[in-house]
């Protein structure tokens, strides 16, 4: 089991880390900037070419993959490889949501270009750490079982 992390942006580094160790699962951080991470974790600088990041974890997630990502378009390029995917909110990527979280996206930056004065997501909260770390935990759960 592995728990691949967009990492550049994620509030929920040391969370992964933790549960991860519990599971037995390899962690692999991917930034476009060096990151400190713990003895054990794998850490992986990319250039910092648009979308570098993605590309990396996209490449390499498969079906025994946790991506931990907010962006729509990585979690779904990770599903579409057969990875598990879910965001530092706990709110979990699947193939029946993808689609509409796309086509949500696509309305917001459309509503941006035309000038709309829309607000961005709301503040990461305790309550999104804890929605993911019960997400993250059931998630590694189900692949050990699926061993």
């Amino acid at each position: 089991m592995r728990v691949l992390v967009d990492a550049d942006a994620c509030p929920v580094k040391d969370e992964v880390y933790r549960v991860a160790e519990r599971h037995g699962a390899q962690v692999t951080i991917v930034s476009n900037a060096w990151l400190r991470v713990p003895p054990g974790v794998e850490r992986v600088v990319v250039d910092s070419g648009f979308d570098a990041a993605d590309d990396w974890i996209a490449e390499h997630a498969d079906a025994r993959s946790v991506v931990v990502t907010a962006d729509i378009l990585l979690a779904d390029r990770a599903l579409k490889a057969g990875a598990s995917v879910v965001a530092p909110s706990g709110r979990p990527f699947t193939t029946a949501s993808i689609g509409s979280a796309i086509a949500v996206r696509a309305i917001m930056a459309d509503l941006r270009a035309g000038g709309e004065q829309i607000g961005g997501p709301p503040p990461f909260s305790k309550a999104d750490r804890s929605r993911f770390l019960q997400a993250l935990d059931a998630l590694l759960v189900r692949l050990a079982r699926t061993g």
